[in-house]
Protein backbone atom coordinates (compact mmCIF):
# COMPACT_ATOMS: atom_id res chain seq x y z
CA UNK A 1 0.00 0.00 0.00
CA UNK A 2 0.95 3.92 -0.20
CA UNK A 3 1.25 5.62 3.33
CA UNK A 4 2.78 8.97 4.49
CA UNK A 5 5.42 8.40 6.88
CA UNK A 6 6.64 11.05 9.39
CA UNK A 7 10.51 10.36 10.13
CA UNK A 8 11.25 13.22 11.53
CA UNK A 9 9.52 16.72 12.53
CA UNK A 10 9.76 20.02 11.14
CA UNK A 11 8.05 21.83 7.96
CA UNK A 12 5.55 19.90 5.74
CA UNK A 13 8.35 18.70 3.11
CA UNK A 14 8.94 15.88 6.17
CA UNK A 15 5.83 14.20 5.41
CA UNK A 16 6.89 11.62 2.59
CA UNK A 17 4.42 9.08 0.86
CA UNK A 18 6.20 5.61 0.45
CA UNK A 19 5.42 2.21 -0.88
CA UNK A 20 4.91 0.78 2.64
CA UNK A 21 3.82 -3.16 4.16
CA UNK A 22 0.05 -3.84 4.11
CA UNK A 23 -1.13 -3.57 8.09
CA UNK A 24 -2.62 -6.67 9.31
CA UNK A 25 -5.70 -7.07 11.24
CA UNK A 26 -4.98 -7.98 14.96
CA UNK A 27 -7.15 -9.39 17.90
CA UNK A 28 -10.11 -7.19 18.37
CA UNK A 29 -9.00 -4.87 15.59
CA UNK A 30 -10.76 -4.20 11.61
CA UNK A 31 -9.21 -3.89 8.69
CA UNK A 32 -10.10 -0.44 6.94
CA UNK A 33 -9.45 0.42 3.37
CA UNK A 34 -9.10 4.15 3.46
CA UNK A 35 -10.64 6.52 1.23
CA UNK A 36 -10.58 9.63 3.03
CA UNK A 37 -8.14 10.71 6.00
CA UNK A 38 -9.07 13.52 8.19
CA UNK A 39 -6.62 16.49 8.94
CA UNK A 40 -6.41 18.70 11.70
CA UNK A 41 -4.77 21.27 12.78
CA UNK A 42 -3.52 19.71 16.13
CA UNK A 43 -2.04 16.91 13.66
CA UNK A 44 0.20 20.05 11.94
CA UNK A 45 1.60 21.41 15.48
CA UNK A 46 2.61 17.71 16.15
CA UNK A 47 3.84 17.05 12.87
CA UNK A 48 6.38 19.98 13.40
CA UNK A 49 7.65 19.54 16.72
CA UNK A 50 5.36 16.68 18.59
CA UNK A 51 3.24 19.06 20.19
CA UNK A 52 -0.41 18.19 20.70
CA UNK A 53 -2.32 14.66 22.43
CA UNK A 54 -0.79 11.90 20.48
CA UNK A 55 1.93 9.53 21.65
CA UNK A 56 3.88 8.13 19.06
CA UNK A 57 7.33 6.98 18.45
CA UNK A 58 8.87 8.19 15.12
CA UNK A 59 9.26 7.27 12.30
CA UNK A 60 5.53 6.67 12.02
CA UNK A 61 2.78 7.12 9.73
CA UNK A 62 0.74 10.37 10.98
CA UNK A 63 -3.38 10.87 10.46
CA UNK A 64 -5.86 10.38 13.85
CA UNK A 65 -9.14 9.75 11.76
CA UNK A 66 -9.92 7.64 8.45
CA UNK A 67 -13.08 6.76 6.25
CA UNK A 68 -13.60 4.12 4.42
CA UNK A 69 -14.54 0.38 4.30
CA UNK A 70 -14.06 -2.87 6.40
CA UNK A 71 -12.30 -5.23 4.58
CA UNK A 72 -10.91 -7.77 7.34
CA UNK A 73 -11.21 -8.63 11.04
CA UNK A 74 -8.99 -10.22 13.39
CA UNK A 75 -9.68 -12.73 15.83
CA UNK A 76 -12.29 -12.06 18.50
CA UNK A 77 -13.85 -8.95 15.89
CA UNK A 78 -17.22 -10.14 14.73
CA UNK A 79 -17.11 -10.50 10.90
CA UNK A 80 -20.52 -9.33 10.29
CA UNK A 81 -18.40 -6.08 9.96
CA UNK A 82 -16.85 -6.95 6.74
CA UNK A 83 -18.04 -4.46 3.77
CA UNK A 84 -19.43 -2.08 6.05
CA UNK A 85 -18.87 1.84 5.47
CA UNK A 86 -17.66 3.32 8.51
CA UNK A 87 -15.48 6.24 10.25
CA UNK A 88 -12.80 5.62 13.36
CA UNK A 89 -9.96 7.17 15.22
CA UNK A 90 -6.84 5.54 14.69
CA UNK A 91 -5.36 6.10 18.21
CA UNK A 92 -3.04 8.87 16.62
CA UNK A 93 -1.23 6.93 14.29
CA UNK A 94 -1.68 5.28 10.77
CA UNK A 95 -4.60 7.11 8.99
CA UNK A 96 -2.38 8.75 6.03
CA UNK A 97 -2.51 5.19 4.01
CA UNK A 98 -4.35 3.22 1.56
CA UNK A 99 -5.32 0.50 4.93
CA UNK A 100 -5.63 1.39 8.38
CA UNK A 101 -5.76 -1.32 11.46
CA UNK A 102 -8.04 -0.10 13.86
CA UNK A 103 -9.85 -1.33 16.96
CA UNK A 104 -12.87 -2.68 15.42
CA UNK A 105 -15.04 -1.66 19.10
CA UNK A 106 -14.24 2.34 17.93
CA UNK A 107 -15.99 1.89 14.48
CA UNK A 108 -19.21 4.22 13.87
CA UNK A 109 -20.93 3.28 11.07
CA UNK A 110 -22.06 5.43 8.62
CA UNK A 111 -25.46 5.67 8.11
CA UNK A 112 -27.01 5.12 3.85
CA UNK A 113 -27.41 8.63 3.42
CA UNK A 114 -24.42 10.12 4.15
CA UNK A 115 -21.22 10.36 2.04
CA UNK A 116 -18.32 8.49 3.11
CA UNK A 117 -16.04 12.12 2.44
CA UNK A 118 -18.49 13.47 4.26
CA UNK A 119 -18.93 11.25 7.80
CA UNK A 120 -14.82 11.67 7.84
CA UNK A 121 -15.58 16.04 7.84
CA UNK A 122 -17.43 14.73 10.90
CA UNK A 123 -15.22 12.47 12.43
CA UNK A 124 -13.32 15.15 14.66
CA UNK A 125 -15.11 18.57 14.29
CA UNK A 126 -18.72 16.98 14.50
CA UNK A 127 -18.11 15.62 17.71
CA UNK A 128 -16.66 18.75 18.72
CA UNK A 129 -19.25 20.80 17.67
CA UNK A 130 -22.24 18.67 19.36
CA UNK A 131 -20.30 18.66 22.70
CA UNK A 132 -19.70 22.04 22.58
CA UNK A 133 -23.42 23.18 22.01
CA UNK A 134 -24.67 20.75 24.68
CA UNK A 135 -22.20 22.21 26.74
CA UNK A 136 -23.02 25.81 26.63
CA UNK A 137 -26.69 25.04 27.05
CA UNK A 138 -27.50 27.35 24.47
CA UNK A 139 -31.44 29.44 25.05
CA UNK A 140 -33.40 30.94 22.53
CA UNK A 141 -32.63 34.41 21.75
CA UNK A 142 -29.07 34.29 23.11
CA UNK A 143 -26.11 36.14 21.16
CA UNK A 144 -23.82 34.00 20.47
CA UNK A 145 -19.86 34.49 19.08
CA UNK A 146 -18.18 31.51 16.94
CA UNK A 147 -14.69 32.48 16.11
CA UNK A 148 -13.01 30.93 12.95
CA UNK A 149 -16.11 30.09 11.67
CA UNK A 150 -15.31 29.25 8.28
CA UNK A 151 -13.31 26.18 10.25
CA UNK A 152 -14.31 22.75 10.03
CA UNK A 153 -15.57 23.01 13.80
CA UNK A 154 -16.84 26.83 13.41
CA UNK A 155 -18.52 26.35 10.44
CA UNK A 156 -20.73 23.44 12.56
CA UNK A 157 -21.66 25.80 15.21
CA UNK A 158 -22.74 28.47 13.20
CA UNK A 159 -25.38 25.95 11.82
CA UNK A 160 -26.11 24.32 15.30
CA UNK A 161 -26.29 27.68 17.09
CA UNK A 162 -29.00 29.11 14.83
CA UNK A 163 -30.77 25.99 14.60
CA UNK A 164 -31.31 26.24 18.53
CA UNK A 165 -32.78 29.42 18.11
CA UNK A 166 -29.80 31.62 18.91
CA UNK A 167 -28.73 34.85 17.26
CA UNK A 168 -24.80 33.99 15.63
CA UNK A 169 -22.11 36.51 15.07
CA UNK A 170 -19.77 34.77 13.27
CA UNK A 171 -15.92 36.08 13.34
CA UNK A 172 -13.72 34.68 10.57
CA UNK A 173 -10.26 36.13 9.10
CA UNK A 174 -10.78 37.65 5.32
CA UNK A 175 -13.52 38.57 3.20
CA UNK A 176 -13.93 35.20 1.64
CA UNK A 177 -14.39 33.42 4.83
CA UNK A 178 -16.35 35.86 6.18
CA UNK A 179 -18.51 35.01 3.12
CA UNK A 180 -18.41 31.26 3.82
CA UNK A 181 -19.59 31.78 7.26
CA UNK A 182 -22.38 34.32 6.06
CA UNK A 183 -23.52 31.24 3.42
CA UNK A 184 -24.03 29.21 6.07
CA UNK A 185 -26.12 31.03 8.27
CA UNK A 186 -24.54 33.34 10.16
CA UNK A 187 -26.68 36.78 10.87
CA UNK A 188 -23.74 38.84 11.22
CA UNK A 189 -20.12 37.97 10.09
CA UNK A 190 -17.45 40.22 10.70
CA UNK A 191 -13.49 40.06 9.94
CA UNK A 192 -11.59 39.81 12.80
CA UNK A 193 -8.48 41.03 10.96
CA UNK A 194 -10.13 44.68 11.14
CA UNK A 195 -8.78 46.53 14.29
CA UNK A 196 -12.82 47.63 15.03
CA UNK A 197 -14.46 44.33 14.80
CA UNK A 198 -15.60 44.24 18.41
CA UNK A 199 -17.02 47.48 17.84
CA UNK A 200 -19.20 45.98 14.63
CA UNK A 201 -20.54 43.45 16.53
CA UNK A 202 -21.12 45.72 19.79
CA UNK A 203 -23.09 47.74 16.81
CA UNK A 204 -25.46 45.19 15.70
CA UNK A 205 -27.02 44.55 19.05
CA UNK A 206 -24.15 44.72 22.20
CA UNK A 207 -22.17 42.18 23.57
CA UNK A 208 -22.26 38.50 23.73
CA UNK A 209 -23.65 35.75 25.68
CA UNK A 210 -21.96 32.76 24.88
CA UNK A 211 -17.99 32.18 22.90
CA UNK A 212 -17.40 29.75 21.25
CA UNK A 213 -13.36 30.55 20.97
CA UNK A 214 -11.38 28.64 18.38
CA UNK A 215 -8.37 31.03 17.80
CA UNK A 216 -6.98 32.29 21.26
CA UNK A 217 -4.44 34.93 21.66
CA UNK A 218 -5.59 38.33 21.18
CA UNK A 219 -9.06 37.53 18.91
CA UNK A 220 -10.00 35.19 22.25
CA UNK A 221 -9.39 38.06 24.65
CA UNK A 222 -11.19 40.50 22.48
CA UNK A 223 -13.92 38.39 22.21
CA UNK A 224 -14.08 37.49 25.74
CA UNK A 225 -14.52 41.43 26.70
CA UNK A 226 -17.33 41.22 24.24
CA UNK A 227 -18.76 38.39 27.12
CA UNK A 228 -22.15 40.09 29.54
CA UNK A 229 -22.30 39.07 32.80
CA UNK A 230 -22.74 35.20 33.58
CA UNK A 231 -21.60 34.78 29.98
CA UNK A 232 -19.68 31.44 28.89
CA UNK A 233 -16.79 31.10 27.10
CA UNK A 234 -15.72 27.48 25.75
CA UNK A 235 -12.39 27.26 23.94
CA UNK A 236 -11.72 24.71 21.79
CA UNK A 237 -8.77 25.60 19.39
CA UNK A 238 -5.45 28.25 19.26
CA UNK A 239 -5.26 28.96 15.33
CA UNK A 240 -3.37 31.86 16.81
CA UNK A 241 -1.12 29.69 18.30
CA UNK A 242 -1.90 30.17 22.18
CA UNK A 243 -5.00 29.86 24.36
CA UNK A 244 -6.54 32.71 25.14
CA UNK A 245 -5.08 34.62 28.16
CA UNK A 246 -7.77 34.26 30.57
CA UNK A 247 -7.64 33.95 34.30
CA UNK A 248 -10.07 32.41 36.49
CA UNK A 249 -10.29 35.64 38.61
CA UNK A 250 -11.06 37.97 35.72
CA UNK A 251 -13.82 35.64 34.97
CA UNK A 252 -14.99 35.34 38.23
CA UNK A 253 -15.37 39.32 38.50
CA UNK A 254 -17.17 38.64 35.32
CA UNK A 255 -19.36 36.29 36.83
CA UNK A 256 -18.22 34.42 33.24
CA UNK A 257 -17.80 30.19 33.01
CA UNK A 258 -15.00 29.69 31.23
CA UNK A 259 -14.18 25.79 30.12
CA UNK A 260 -11.25 25.53 27.53
CA UNK A 261 -10.94 21.93 25.42
CA UNK A 262 -13.12 18.57 25.42
CA UNK A 263 -12.15 15.89 27.80
CA UNK A 264 -14.24 13.01 26.25
CA UNK A 265 -14.45 9.41 27.34
CA UNK A 266 -14.28 7.04 24.00
CA UNK A 267 -17.74 5.74 24.31
CA UNK A 268 -18.81 9.88 24.62
CA UNK A 269 -16.77 10.50 21.78
CA UNK A 270 -18.10 8.36 19.51
CA UNK A 271 -21.61 9.18 20.52
CA UNK A 272 -21.25 12.81 19.46
CA UNK A 273 -19.92 11.61 16.09
CA UNK A 274 -23.08 9.87 15.89
CA UNK A 275 -25.10 12.24 16.86
CA UNK A 276 -23.82 15.02 13.98
CA UNK A 277 -23.94 11.90 11.53
CA UNK A 278 -27.38 11.83 12.36
CA UNK A 279 -28.24 15.42 11.85
CA UNK A 280 -26.22 15.48 8.72
CA UNK A 281 -28.53 12.24 7.56
CA UNK A 282 -31.05 14.38 8.46
CA UNK A 283 -30.40 17.67 6.13
CA UNK A 284 -29.69 19.67 9.28
CA UNK A 285 -25.78 19.74 9.29
CA UNK A 286 -23.44 20.15 6.69
CA UNK A 287 -19.59 20.35 6.71
CA UNK A 288 -17.84 22.56 4.38
CA UNK A 289 -15.01 20.53 2.85
CA UNK A 290 -12.63 23.20 1.13
CA UNK A 291 -9.71 20.93 0.16
CA UNK A 292 -8.81 17.69 -0.68
CA UNK A 293 -5.27 16.49 -1.41
CA UNK A 294 -4.01 13.31 -2.82
CA UNK A 295 -2.42 11.09 -0.44
CA UNK A 296 0.97 11.68 -2.10
CA UNK A 297 0.68 15.62 -1.46
CA UNK A 298 0.14 15.20 2.37
CA UNK A 299 2.73 17.80 2.75
CA UNK A 300 1.04 20.41 0.52
CA UNK A 301 -2.32 19.46 2.87
CA UNK A 302 -0.36 20.76 6.36
CA UNK A 303 0.94 23.79 3.96
CA UNK A 304 -2.09 25.09 3.48
CA UNK A 305 -3.63 24.61 7.05
CA UNK A 306 -0.99 26.40 8.40
CA UNK A 307 -0.92 28.98 6.19
CA UNK A 308 -4.29 29.74 7.03
CA UNK A 309 -5.37 29.35 3.36
CA UNK A 310 -7.67 26.88 3.93
CA UNK A 311 -11.63 27.28 4.52
CA UNK A 312 -13.68 24.44 6.49
CA UNK A 313 -12.10 20.77 6.60
CA UNK A 314 -9.08 19.40 4.70
CA UNK A 315 -9.17 15.84 3.34
CA UNK A 316 -6.72 13.15 1.91
CA UNK A 317 -7.69 11.50 -0.67
CA UNK A 318 -6.00 7.72 -1.24
CA UNK A 319 -7.41 7.00 -4.31
CA UNK A 320 -8.83 3.78 -2.99
CA UNK A 321 -12.83 3.02 -4.29
CA UNK A 322 -14.96 2.09 -1.15
CA UNK A 323 -15.41 -2.08 -1.97
CA UNK A 324 -18.91 -1.52 -0.77
CA UNK A 325 -19.89 1.02 -3.53
CA UNK A 326 -21.93 3.78 -2.44
CA UNK A 327 -23.56 6.47 -4.65
CA UNK A 328 -22.89 8.68 -2.17
CA UNK A 329 -19.10 8.33 -2.07
CA UNK A 330 -16.55 10.42 -3.29
CA UNK A 331 -19.74 13.32 -3.91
Amino acid sequence: MRAVWLKEFGGPEVLVASDTPDPVAGPGQALVEVAFANITFVETQFRAGGFGPFKAELPMIPGNGVGGVVVAVGEGADDRLVGTRVVCGTGGSGGYAELAAVDAAGLIEVPDDVALDTAVALLADGRTAMWLLRTAALRPGERVLVEAAAGGVGGLLVQLARAAGATVIAAAGGAHKVGVARDLGADVAVDYRQADWTDRVRETGGGVDVVFDGVGGAIGRSAFDLLERRGRMLSFGMASGQWTGVSEEEATDRDVVLLRGAQLTPEASRAFTADALAETAAGRLRPTIGQRFPLERAADAHAAIQSRATVGKTLLVTGRSPSAGNPLDGA
